[in-house]
């Protein structure tokens, strides 16, 4: 493997770039490239450029664009220098010019392909046809016949160039050392270093990162869905989640750790550990994420972050329910589905009680007061009032009487649902005092 010193030399700087093209939104795959090319570029205290391939006036919207520019903020991924092809025409011209001045390129007369029976003129590059070889850091060794490429279309005119010109003259105007990408991209390599050698342009390192893939292995795409990351940010997913994910889409850290911060991941990541073969994308497996990345948020984090959710809640309120949220976290939208639906709003007021409900399957309406009586008499004396000290409280009762019987009707007249949490946490939560109301409410049904 080439080392980096021999590449840079002792003063040498990695500088890599995304170069999304926006004619559609953020991709998860686009996400990633940029994820990877961030971390490596912060790994060497490098740079990381943000490069809008803008040229195709046709299908560019500033509306992908600003998608493009919030998704990567969101994901905290942040560039130190951005560019738009479309600003950059000027730059190109010289490149060109050379080219043909040196005979390493030509103006070829062919039919449009708008309209066959008009010509245009276009430029092509001299291609020597031969074999090119080139060394990519996750594949090793790359060769190519370039025969079978021809002499290739480089240039509409002196002012504009095609995708593949481009995006060499912008990278060697940018200092790019390293193209970290897709491996779609991999048969574009070829035609690019071909290029380089024409205009006397160093040889960047290439590194071609495995596709991410639907569950059927195919590539992932819009068609299938869950393919843009605006989905998932809409959805409610935390951006150090998805982060995370995408970082072990494809890479590994050689051990068995899978929780990683950004700074974590800058610190671990290396191109070494990137695997050859494609990576299936899982959102069971993203949620899981989710889950453990909202559970290291500190209770300030949890708190901001589910006041937006809990609308004219109060922080107090809103703290004593974390715990519960905690366990069952799947995202900001499915939780603001969960609150517009009531399934919270016993922890912040006293829920309605239906008597036909309240024995439950096996015991009978007095059957049911009489345990939530005795519940009342034995809660009265307690000072530990945590989910624990609840449980031991009333444990040897349940026990004694049928747990189902006796838990039952405590945990429907605490929630007035018939699927909540343990009745011990819910009284843990609400408090002696509104534990002991509701208690004696249900009773007197």
């Amino acid at each position: 493997m080439i080392s980096f010193r021999k590449i840079f030399g002792m003063g040498g700087h990695v500088v890599t770039r995304i170069a999304p093209s926006p004619t559609g939104a953020l991709h998860i795959g686009t996400a990633r490239s940029a994820l990877f090319n961030y971390l490596y570029a912060k790994k060497y205290n490098g740079r990381f450029i943000l490069r809008i391939e803008d040229t195709d006036r046709k299908r560019s919207r500033k509306e992908y664009e600003k998608d493009i520019l919030s998704g990567l903020a969101w994901l905290n991924l942040t560039y130190d220098e951005l560019y738009r092809q479309s600003e950059r025409t000027a730059i190109y011209a010289p490149y060109i010019k050379q080219l043909l001045r040196e005979n390493k390129a030509f103006v070829s007369k062919e039919k449009s392909t708008h309209d066959s029976s008009v010509e245009v003129e276009v430029i092509r590059l001299r291609n020597p046809g031969k074999h090119i070889t080139f060394f990519d850091e996750i594949r090793g060794e790359v060769t190519f016949d370039t025969r079978e490429l021809g002499d290739f279309v480089i240039a509409r005119s002196n002012t504009e160039p095609l995708y593949h010109l481009a995006v060499v003259i912008d990278d060697h105007e940018m200092g790019v050392t390293h193209i970290i990408r897709g491996e779609d991209h991999i048969s574009n390599t070829p035609r690019q270093i071909l290029i380089q050698e024409a205009l006397g342009i160093s040889r960047p390192v290439y590194a071609h990162i495995p596709l991410i893939l639907a569950s059927d292995r195919s590539k992932l795409s819009k068609r299938k869905g869950g393919a843009e990351v605006a989905e998932y940010r809409e959805k409610g997913y935390l951006p150090a989640a998805l982060v995370n994910y995408l970082a072990l889409l494809g890479w590994n850290p050689g051990t068995e750790r899978e929780i990683f911060s950004l700074d974590e991941l800058v610190d671990s990541f290396s191109l070494s550990h990137v695997q050859k073969s494609g990576a299936i994308f899982s959102e069971e497996k993203l949620q899981w994420f989710n889950r453990e990345h909202f559970r290291r948020l500190s209770s300030s984090e949890k708190v901001n972050l589910l006041s937006t959710v809990f609308d004219g809640k109060k922080t107090e309120e809103i703290v004593h329910i974390v715990p519960i949220i905690d366990e069952r976290f799947d995202g900001l939208q499915n939780l603001a589905h969960a609150v517009r639906d009531g399934e919270y709003e016993y922890f912040f007021s006293a829920p309605s009680v239906d008597e036909n409900v309240l024995p439950g399957k096996s015991g009978t309406l007095e059957d049911a007061r009489g345990h939530l009586q005795k519940l009342v008499q034995l809660l009265e004396s307690t000072s530990d009032f945590s989910a624990e000290g609840v449980k031991d409280t009333v444990w040897e009762y349940a026990s004694e009487k049928g747990r189902g019987e006796v838990l039952w009707p405590m945990r429907y007249a605490l929630s007035g649902k018939e699927k909540s949490p343990d009745p011990f946490t819910i009284a843990s939560i609400i408090g002696k005092e509104e534990t002991l109301k509701r208690l004696r409410r249900a009773a007197a049904l």
